[in-house]
């Protein structure tokens, strides 16, 4: 079983060269994985399923394409689009995921994340997470005119943006204490998530002294981000990396 993990795409109309390069990295995993794990943050925004701007269209051709190859697809919501929905999920035929999804890799536990949930020194985004969350709130968003949709975006965006400028990046980062919580919790051995934008394989010291790891995946702005696994080994290939790739065996 050969799988591929992105997150941290953050597709906008406005950058069509970016999505430009996620079809091509896509498209040419056909016949190479056996399934592919996007984990949230694959649009910058997004206004609901029923407004899919056109210029995504080569990436949702390029998403049919690998499901109707026999590629299975799985998709998360992250802290950008967590308005994606079911209806996007199985137009690409894909299947959506919670915010956490456990997977294995051989005799080797993990947990998917899009790794927001993570991050609970920041307490005003935590406290706006669980807003906008609400699915009442988010069943009266998408009621809206796609103006007016926009424009919540839109001021939700600048807000967002202006806060960050007065934030430690420790805040931003994930707390070590859920983390621990969470290996401990979950029985896990590994950990994968994107989300800080800081690509890196962490050995993790564990309570019980066996290692466990956290795999932390890259964002993508004018570089390809990605983790290739098997049941044998996991590769991260980021260009921040110092050789370029980091790989964790299993065996």
């Amino acid at each position: 079983m050969r799988r591929l993990f992105i997150s941290d795409l953050h597709l906008s109309p406005a950058r069509p060269a970016l999505t430009e390069m996620a079809c091509e990295f896509l498209d040419a995993q056909q016949g190479q994985v056996d399934e592919i794990y996007i984990l949230g943050d694959i649009f910058n925004t997004w206004l609901g399923d029923d407004l899919v701007p056109t210029e995504f269209s080569p990436f949702v051709t390029v998403l049919q394409k690998l499901s109707d190859s026999g590629i299975k697809l799985y998709l998360m919501v992250g802290n950008r689009d967590f308005m994606l929905g079911k209806g996007f999920a199985k137009k690409v035929g894909a299947s959506l995921l919670g915010d956490s999804y456990p997977i294995q890799f051989g005799d080797h536990a993990a947990l998917l994340l899009h790794g927001d949930t993570l991050c609970l020194d920041d307490i005003s985004y935590q406290r706006y997470r669980k807003v906008v969350r609400n699915r009442f709130l988010q069943w009266c968003f998408l009621k809206l005119p796609a103006r007016f949709r926009q424009n919540i975006s839109d001021q939700i965006i600048a807000k967002s943006k202006q806060k960050k400028q007065h934030k430690t990046a420790m805040i931003m980062d994930v707390n070590q204490s859920e983390v621990s919580r969470m290996i401990e919790t979950h029985q896990i051995d590994i950990l994968i998530h994107g989300h800080t934008h800081r690509p890196a394989i962490h050995e993790l010291a564990t309570s019980n002294d066996k290692p466990s790891y956290r795999v932390v995946l890259g964002d993508w702005d004018n570089h390809i981000s990605y983790l290739i696994a098997d049941d044998r080994q996991l590769t991260l290939h980021d260009h921040r990396l110092d050789s370029g790739f980091q790989s964790l065996r299993l065996i």
